[in-house]
């Protein structure tokens, strides 16, 4: 995400960096083509004049002149810029009052909504509280049933409505239902469709007054750019909503919408969609996305999500094995399948400060989440006795796995070399003693 934008930036302000003291007239140029940047990136015409008038009267003064760091100080100005222009920290979801809390989601067909609904229940599942699915779009073909089957495959109950029943009547009766089942919250997945019209807001707005959602929440596909920011200002404007969550953010290398949103609506972004799985949902960090648009990176979501996919339990045992040197390729794999649960290698590398840049800079940088499959497919190929002891594994074994994996000798072969090094580095690792792997810390696995 904000692929193109983060570019545009680096090599203004690379440029700065360059000049060592800056005048008045430096910063004027290099804030017009930070305007054009902005513009190009489909960010909302009065939003970048505001930002930029805003960044603009900070630099322009003893904050950067007096500096012994101007391009620096610039630097952070815009970053200071951009997280207000985002919000302020983060939005957290309402839940308050009586159980099960209604959170109402609403949206334009195509946004993605059923698929946030499972995306939401997942979320507030690993934080302890019993969400309750009700599926109240009964216009599109197979809504009822996609909501059911994502909530079979979470595990989250979920209401069935019955045939021809109305959207008021089904959320009404899945109230009754989560009420007595002692459900935390109910996530209600609404109608859509292509576009605004009186008929889908009537219908809204008595799901509305009969429901008092604690939270209204628009999803929006960010990949749509200033039409996401219409449709959000659109639906404030005639059903009132509480924030946004933004759909498709991992394929939208502009990032007008999440620029603009906030600045138009006046409503937070609280979380963004990062991918078809229903674990792609990260909460909204404005400081955090700032950080990731001027290539800083975003060590605390990485944190995060290390937290969440890493067991603590096989990471004391873990520790144990490779204090005794005894961490064979079903461990290997084991941390392979972790890591892959915390996103795209690319979107990981994406958030420590500098790597992709640097590897990007070096050309191909090798992040085909294919090999990665690959890899997990040799190691699936070989026999239990194999996986505990890679020795073994000679000529004849070697065809026969990379038959299995549809792979070839030369791959089996790579990867058993990575794996020794692995070894190796982790057997240096474990003589450092405690400065090596400590607890809760984020094994390493290649």
């Amino acid at each position: 995400m904000f692929e193109s934008l983060t570019s545009k930036l680096d090599a203004i302000f690379k440029k700065l960096k360059g000049r060592g003291k800056l005048t008045e007239q430096n910063i004027k140029e290099a804030l017009k083509e930070v305007r054009m940047a902005l513009l190009e990136a489909d960010v909302n015409f009065k939003v970048v004049k505001d930002f930029i008038q805003s960044v603009e009267q900070r630099a322009i003064g003893q904050e950067v002149m007096a500096s012994l760091t101007p391009a620096q100080q610039v630097i952070k100005i815009v970053r200071d810029e951009l997280t207000s222009l985002m919000g302020h920290g983060e939005e957290r979801i309402n839940l308050s009052g009586s159980p099960p809390v209604p959170i109402m989601l609403v949206g334009l067909h195509g946004c993605g909504k059923t698929t946030t609904a499972g995306k939401l229940a997942r979320y507030f599942q690993e934080r302890k509280k019993r969400p309750y699915l009700i599926p109240a779009d009964v216009y599109r073909p197979a809504a009822i049933e996609q909501l059911q089957r994502l909530g079979q495959e979470l595990g989250v109950d979920f209401y069935r409505p019955e045939p021809s029943q109305a959207p008021l009547d089904i959320c009404l009766k899945g109230r009754e239902f989560a009420l007595r089942g002692g459900y935390d919250l109910m996530v209600i997945d609404t109608a859509g469709r292509l576009h605004i019209d009186e008929a889908l807001m009537l219908e809204l707005r008595e799901i509305k007054a009969s429901l008092k959602p604690k939270e209204i929440l628009l999803v929006a596909d960010a990949m749509t750019g200033q039409d996401a920011v219409n449709i959000a200002k659109n639906f404030n404007e005639r059903l009132g909503i509480d924030g946004v969550i933004l759909t498709k953010m991992d394929g939208d290398a502009r990032g007008g919408a999440a620029l603009s949103i906030r600045a138009v609506t006046q409503k937070p972004i609280k979380f963004i969609g990062v991918g078809e799985k229903l674990d792609a949902l990260e909460v909204f960090h404005p400081d955090r996305m700032a950080s990731r648009i001027l290539g800083m990176g975003d060590v605390l979501t990485l944190i995060e999500k290390a937290e969440v996919a890493f067991d603590e339990e096989k990471a004391k045992e873990l520790e144990k094995k490779i204090r005794r040197d005894s961490f064979t390729l079903e461990d290997f794999r084991d941390q392979l399948q972790q890591v892959r649960k915390m996103g795209s290698l690319e979107s990981i590398l994406g958030m420590i400060p500098g790597v992709l840049k640097r590897m990007k800079g070096m050309g191909d940088i090798g992040l085909d989440e294919r090999e990665l499959i690959k890899v997990e497919a040799i190691i699936n190929s070989m026999t239990p006795k194999e996986r505990a002891n890679y020795a073994i594994i000679n000529g004849s074994r070697r065809l026969r796995i990379a038959r299995g994996s549809g792979t070839t000798v030369q791959d089996v072969n790579h990867l058993l070399k990575r794996y020794a090094q692995a070894r190796k580095m982790m057997k240096q690792f474990a003589k450092m003693g405690e400065k090596g792997f400590g607890r809760g810390r984020m094994p390493f696995f290649s």
